[in-house]
C-alpha cells in the first residue's frame, strides 16, 4: 500500500535560492553603500603614529648643519724680493705673533743699503763742517764787533773831553769837529757790526735748520732701507696655526706674492648655507644655538654672502661666550637660527603627512581612538619639530602625522 507524500512548504524547497538571494541582495547593499559612502581604509595602529595637539610655547627657527672654521685666514705676502734662504716654520706649526716663518736673501738691497749708509756718513761729515766754519764766521764777528764797541766807548770820552776843552778855551773848534766826526763814524760803524751780527745770527739759524733737514732726510731715507732688510725676514702677523707654506728653499719671490697662510685659531667660527627662502630673514646680529652634550651654546650671525649659488646662500656664526671644549677646524654642528621670540601657539610634532597633504588638511581621530576622519586644517609657522596650527584643530585632539601614501584616497581610517 503506498504512502501519500507530504507536499514541502515552498520556503524549505526553495531555502538554498532564498539564502543565495539574501546573500546576493546583500552584498550589492554594501557595494553600493561603499560606492556611494565614505572610503574607508583599515591600518595596524603599530603602523602609524598619532600625535596630539597641544597648546605650547612655539619657536620658529631653521636646523642646518655647519662647519668649524678658523674665524679668519691671513695670506702671507712677500714685503720684499728676494731668494729663499731657509724655511724655519712647517705647516701646520703653531706660531706667536712675530714667530719667523721664512728668511729670504737680497744681495742688491744689501747693496743699495751701504750705498746709503756711506751717502749718509759723507752727509754728516760735511754738515759738521760747515757747522765748525759758521760757528768761527761767528766768533770773529762777535770780536769785531766787542773791538768796535770798545773803540766807540773810547771815541765817546774823547769827543767829551774836546767839548769840555772847547768850552774851557783850551782848544780850537777844529780840534773839536775833528773828535765829533770820529765819534759819529765809529757809532754807525758800530749799530753797522750790530747788524751785521744779527744777520749773521739768523743766516747761520736758517743754514743749520737746511743742513739739519737734509741730513734727517738722508738719516730716515737709510733707516726706511734698513726697514727694507727687515722684511726679508716673513713673520708671523698675528698668533695662530701655519697652513701651508708655498714656497721652497732657494725659490724666486717678488715682492708681493703669496707664499702662505696663516689660520687665527684663538677664535673659530661656524659656516653653513640656507635656502633662499630665508634670504630676507637673516640679519647680522640675530641668534642662534648649538647643542653638544646637552648643553647649550649661544651664538649670533656674523657676517652673511647675499650670493645664492644653487638656490642657498652663506652665513657665517661666532659663539657668544665660551664654546665646546676640544672643538676642531672642520668639525660639524647642528645649529638653531632663530627666526623669531617664542610665542603661545597651538602645535603638533612635525610629520610626514605634510608631503601628500601640504597642510591642507589631516586625519582627526574620534573620542573612540578606533577611527580618523579627514578634516581641513590651515598650518603656518613652522620648525624642525614642530608645525603652528592655525585653524581646523583644537587642544587635545589626537591627529595622525605618520605618511599618508598608503591611504591613497580614503576619507576614513578604522584603527585595528
Amino acid at each position: 500500500m503506498d504512502r501519500p507524500i507530504k507536499k514541502k512548504h515552498p520556503i524549505i524547497r526553495f531555502k538554498y535560492y532564498i539564502a543565495g538571494g539574501v546573500i546576493f541582495t546583500a552584498f550589492l547593499v554594501y557595494v553600493i553603500a561603499a560606492s556611494t559612502g565614505p572610503r574607508q581604509f583599515r591600518v595596524e595602529t603599530d603602523r602609524i603614529t598619532i600625535a596630539e595637539v597641544r597648546q605650547d610655547r612655539f619657536l620658529e627657527y631653521l636646523n642646518e648643519e655647519g662647519t668649524v672654521q678658523p674665524i679668519m685666514t691671513i695670506n702671507l705676502n712677500a714685503l720684499e724680493t728676494g731668494t729663499v734662504l731657509r724655511i724655519v716654520a712647517e705647516d701646520g706649526t703653531m706660531l706667536l705673533e712675530n714667530d719667523t716663518i721664512l728668511i729670504l736673501q737680497n744681495l742688491d738691497l744689501l747693496r743699495i743699503i751701504e750705498d746709503e749708509r756711506d751717502e749718509l756718513e759723507r752727509r754728516r761729515i760735511r754738515f759738521n763742517e760747515q757747522e765748525i766754519q759758521m760757528q768761527r764766521r761767528t766768533l770773529e764777528l762777535t770780536q769785531n764787533t766787542l773791538r768796535t764797541e770798545y773803540d766807540l766807548r773810547r771815541i765817546a770820552r774823547e769827543y767829551e773831553l774836546a767839548k769840555f776843552e772847547f768850552d774851557m778855551g783850551a782848544s780850537s773848534r777844529a780840534q773839536l769837529d775833528i773828535a765829533e766826526e770820529a765819534y759819529r763814524f765809529s757809532t754807525v760803524n758800530t749799530e753797522m757790526l750790530l747788524a751785521m751780527q744779527r744777520h749773521d745770527s739768523l743766516m747761520n739759524d736758517i743754514q743749520i735748520n737746511l743742513l739739519q733737514n737734509d741730513l734727517q732726510r738722508e738719516l730716515r731715507r737709510f733707516e726706511r732701507s734698513r726697514e727694507r732688510l727687515d722684511h726679508l725676514i716673513v713673520r708671523a702677523p698675528r698668533t695662530g696655526q701655519l697652513s701651508f707654506v708655498r714656497v721652497l728653499p732657494g725659490d724666486r719671490v717678488s715682492a708681493g706674492s703669496n707664499i702662505g697662510a696663516l689660520r687665527v685659531i684663538d677664535q673659530l667660527k661656524i659656516t653653513t648655507r640656507i635656502s633662499e627662502f630665508y634670504i630676507d630673514r637673516i640679519t647680522i646680529g640675530q641668534p642662534a644655538t648649538i647643542i653638544f652634550q646637552n648643553q647649550r651654546f649661544p651664538m649670533r650671525i656674523s657676517r652673511i654672502n647675499p650670493e645664492v649659488t644653487d638656490r642657498q646662500f652663506a652665513v657665517e656664526l661666532v659663539f657668544v661666550d665660551e664654546m665646546p671644549e676640544n672643538t676642531r677646524i672642520g668639525q660639524t654642528f647642528r645649529i638653531q637660527i632663530e627666526l623669531d621670540q617664542p610665542q603661545d601657539a597651538l602645535v603638533i610634532p612635525r610629520g610626514a603627512f605634510f608631503q601628500m597633504t601640504g597642510g591642507q588638511w589631516i586625519f582627526r581621530l574620534d573620542e573612540t581612538g578606533r577611527r580618523a576622519t579627514r578634516v581641513p586644517v590651515s598650518i603656518g609657522r613652522q620648525n624642525p619639530q614642530q608645525f603652528e596650527i592655525l585653524d581646523g584643530l583644537s587642544p587635545g585632539d589626537r591627529v595622525i602625522v605618520s605618511g599618508y601614501d598608503h591611504f591613497g584616497n580614503a576619507e576614513i581610517i578604522v584603527l585595528k
